[in-house]
């Protein structure tokens, strides 16, 4: 299975390993893909199933939940019913939940689905890491990861433009329908194309470390998240399960460091490197995954587009992206993070703080070129200090480290999401209510920014211009003032990424055997 590769140039990457790495980045365009997808089409989920907002962001919400659960076991059970095995069970599991999706008739059956869709896409990146690392050889791992980062690429730019394209075209079902038949392509191709894998488990599963870290992460996830709704962490379904989750996660944290094969390897983070590329990555990703939620949010609920051109307005991140990750895969295996990365973070600082000055009639001229400088800083960041990280681990240590970032890289898309939801909300709701006017949904007032907001969506109301205008520039500054934050976030990001290694680092992922003699594979995660 590793003879073609071996053969192969060290900095390149052959034709069967490319073969298998069709299968892998089409799973992988399916489970980002559907991420995106989903963003734009959260005010129609409002107005099909007439729901708030705090509501249908449950839909993206219980999907990120299920990553973060099944993460951690992803590396456990590759090793003990094979990678190909798991892989094709994960596309099936996606899948089906995506015909589930189509079939939903409540908010609370669409969350429920999502949920599977979840399981199964939170396997399909880091089995597909798997395979490829084990078919490529973890010697072009820089090379590796600019090949798997395409699924990041096209999720940007495709994801918003074919969301918003099959809403116009069709209706909602289509979003999740449009993955059945991909499914039933990338299954049969995984089938055809993906080597047989003999599975070997080495290490006894750690099944009281699950019952502890998984039910603990999915308890804090869930209370982190309820914060936009209930608008306050006093609320009892908030602290309460915050708390729950937080003594569950740090009993585990206490036990695996004293047991020999936990569930994750807390003991990783001796490795300084590691440290800094996840500290470096988790301020990140509160910063740019929580506000990257609203700038499609911006453009339809204040600019009165429709989904599809939301989506294309949104395309000039990905473009961006496009252009410099493949040259970042390169230059992480030549050239220290730490000379390259804070450029990168640069260009998303200057590109962010466009946004802190948004109002109802920013020059999209402006609104685009940023986003696809933050796009180009984006390619130069993510890409290579994960890179950094893997560089030095062992062979049978990548596994555990990169499911220790992945993890946290969930949690902060968590909290980010639900910060900027809470801080634009009760920006939004410090608005002036109207008189006479109630939500029917909730009962309470309806102030002149959410009328606006619901103007520009397309619903009429016998509202005065001027409050509707008054409506519409307080909304604005709502948002701009949310982006303040993300921006104070991204300019934190600096702190860590100052401690990024600046010369070259040790022979990359060196292939050492477990303490114990038996046999480990390499499991790597990668970021979603």
């Amino acid at each position: 299975m590793t003879a073609p590769a071996a053969a192969a140039p060290p900095d390149k990457l052959d034709a069967a390993v490319l073969k298998i790495a069709g299968v892998v980045v089409l799973g992988a365009i399916m489970s980002i893909l559907d991420v995106t997808v989903v963003s734009v089409a959260l005010p129609t989920f409002q107005t099909e199933f007439n729901a708030t907002y705090a509501q249908v962001a449950w839909t993206m919400t219980g999907y990120t939940l299920a990553l973060a659960t099944v993460i951690p076991l992803s590396g456990w059970a590759a090793d003990r019913f094979g990678t190909k095995r798991l892989y094709m069970l994960a596309l099936l599991l996606f899948t089906a939940g995506s015909a589930l999706c189509a079939t939903a008739d409540s908010i609370g059956q669409l969350v429920l689905y999502r949920v599977l869709q979840g399981l199964g896409g939170g396997m399909l990146m880091p089995l597909g890491m798997t395979i490829m690392t084990r078919a490529a050889g973890p010697q072009r791992i820089g090379r590796l990861m600019a090949v798997l980062g395409i699924p990041m690429l096209l999720g940007p730019i495709g994801g918003p433009i074919l969301g918003g394209w099959l809403i116009e075209a069709a209706n909602w079902h289509w979003i999740f329908l449009i993955n059945v038949p991909i499914g039933a392509v990338a299954l049969l191709y995984a089938l055809i194309a993906l080597p047989k894998d003999n599975p070997e488990p080495s290490e006894s599963f750690d099944f009281l470390g699950m019952l502890m870290l998984s039910p603990g992460l999915a308890l804090f996830l869930y209370g982190v998240s309820s914060l936009p709704e209930a608008g306050t962490i006093t609320a009892t379904k908030v602290w309460v399960t915050m708390l729950l989750g937080a003594v569950l996660v740090t009993g585990f944290i206490l036990y695996s460091l004293r047991v020999r094969h936990p569930l994750l390897d807390l003991r990783l983070f001796r490795n300084r490197s590691l440290r800094i590329s996840t500290i470096s990555l988790f301020v990140f990703i509160i910063a740019f995954m929580g506000a990257g939620l609203l700038f499609p949010s911006y453009f339809l609920q204040i600019r009165g587009e429709s989904t599809l051109h939301a989506g294309l307005l949104m395309a000039p991140q990905g473009i961006g992206a496009m252009l410099t990750m493949p040259l970042a895969g390169t230059l992480s295996d030549r050239v220290p993070v730490g000379r390259t990365v804070p450029f990168a973070m640069a260009l998303i600082a200057v590109g962010f703080f466009a946004f802190t000055q948004v109002d109802t009639d920013t020059s999209y001229w402006l609104l685009c070129g940023s986003l696809f400088v933050m796009g180009l800083g984006m390619g130069g960041t993510m890409m290579p200090i994960m890179t950094s990280a893997l560089r030095t681990l062992s062979n049978q240590e990548v596994a555990r480290g990169s499911t220790l970032t992945n993890i946290l890289q969930q949690i902060g898309g968590s909290i980010g999401s639900a910060v900027m939801s809470v801080i634009l909300t009760s920006r939004l709701n410090g608005s002036t209510p109207i008189p006479g006017f109630t939500d029917p949904r909730t009962g309470k007032p309806v102030t002149e920014a959410a009328a606006a907001i619901a103007v520009q969506q397309g619903i009429k109301l016998p509202l005065p211009p001027a409050v509707i205008q008054r409506g519409l520039d307080f909304a604005a500054g709502s948002f701009a003032t949310t982006f303040w934050v993300g921006f104070a976030l991204v300019l934190a990001t600096f702190i860590p990424i100052a401690f990024l290694p600046r010369k070259r680092q040790a022979s990359p992922l060196v292939e050492e055997p477990p303490a114990d003699g038996g046999e480990r594979s390499a499991t790597p995660v990668m970021i979603h």
